[in-house]
């Protein structure tokens, strides 16, 4: 039953797509990246807080590494599709953070030096026409005349942040428990947010947007990431990876039963593209070179 841990985190991140959609019509992108993550803050402080006060000697060294990475993971990438779900889908939405395996694998290879595969090599080719296809919807004069969309570029901006999020983590191996390393990049997120948060328009919670702040505060940003961590302790990270692919398609299904999004050709097409470029980038491991690929192409 193990696979259940990996199966329900993406099945929470695939709502939470849905939520920031909802979110577009009831609370300022501002507002509700701020209150999530000082959520998630509150309900880990009790639990977390002392561990990290007994180990600060050895977190002093690392606060810039953690502050980058809050900046990555916690401020840019939600900031970003937030203010993108005004102008974007749902399926949109979960179509492009499908590439972020991906785009973890590409930056990797110049990060990390890794070894680049046949599967990094062609799968990155067909996940670019099925993401072209798909912007363009099916019509690429019009992508030629009019160019990427403001939600479009901000959706591909939060997913090469959270690509380099990963990157990142992989390469500085910061020495700390994940809980207490995660907890550091939340306080620095919450920090970062706050400027923004107190410049919104509106900040105000009513009973329409307290519902989305607290499935994004808990269950996408605690439980989610538990289950998640648990997953990979139990499968091993190449196994618990593959569960990421099913985000597409969860957001898809409840896009189209509760947002009543309609599911197009284009849709189909080039999701269908993108998706299958991820999984060969992600499965086919024969190497360009005569190096053996490194193991972080398994992310």
């Amino acid at each position: 039953m193990s696979f259940l841990f990996p199966l329900i985190a993406v099945m929470i991140w695939s709502i939470n797509s849905i939520v920031s959609k909802l979110s577009a019509d009831a609370i300022d992108p501002a507002a509700i990246s701020f209150y999530r993550w000082l959520l998630a803050l509150l309900v880990l402080t009790p639990f977390i807080l002392p561990g990290v006060w007994r180990q600060r000697r050895q977190i002093k060294p690392h606060l810039g590494q953690l502050l980058l990475l809050g900046l990555l993971g916690m401020v840019l990438y939600q900031s970003l599709a937030y203010y993108a779900a005004h102008s974007v889908s749902a399926l949109f939405m979960g179509i492009i953070g499908a590439l972020i395996p991906l785009l973890t694998v590409l930056l990797s290879v110049v990060i990390l030096r890794i070894a680049p595969t046949v599967g990094i090599l062609f799968g990155s080719i067909i996940s670019f026409a099925g993401l072209v296809w798909l912007v363009s919807e099916g019509n690429l004069p019009l992508l030629l005349s009019h160019g990427l969309g403001k939600g479009e570029l901000m959706m591909l901006s939060a997913s090469a942040s959270y690509a380099l999020y990963g990157v990142l983590t992989k390469r500085w191996a910061i020495p700390l428990p994940i809980w207490q390393s995660l907890y550091m990049q939340i306080v620095f997120g919450v920090l970062l947010l706050l400027p923004g948060f107190l410049f919104a328009p509106d900040v105000t919670l009513n009973l329409h947007n307290i519902p989305l702040v607290a499935f994004a505060g808990l269950f996408a940003s605690i439980i989610a990431p538990f289950l998640w961590i648990h997953g990979v302790q139990r499968l091993g990270a190449s196994t618990t990876t593959i569960f990421m692919n099913l985000i597409p398609i969860f957001t898809a299904l409840i896009a189209v039963l509760f947002l009543h999004e309609q599911l197009h050709s284009y849709h189909w097409i080039g999701g269908g593209l993108t998706l299958f470029g991820v999984i060969l980038a992600q499965r086919l491991k024969t190497p360009l070179s005569g190096r053996k690929p490194s193991r972080i192409t398994r992310i």
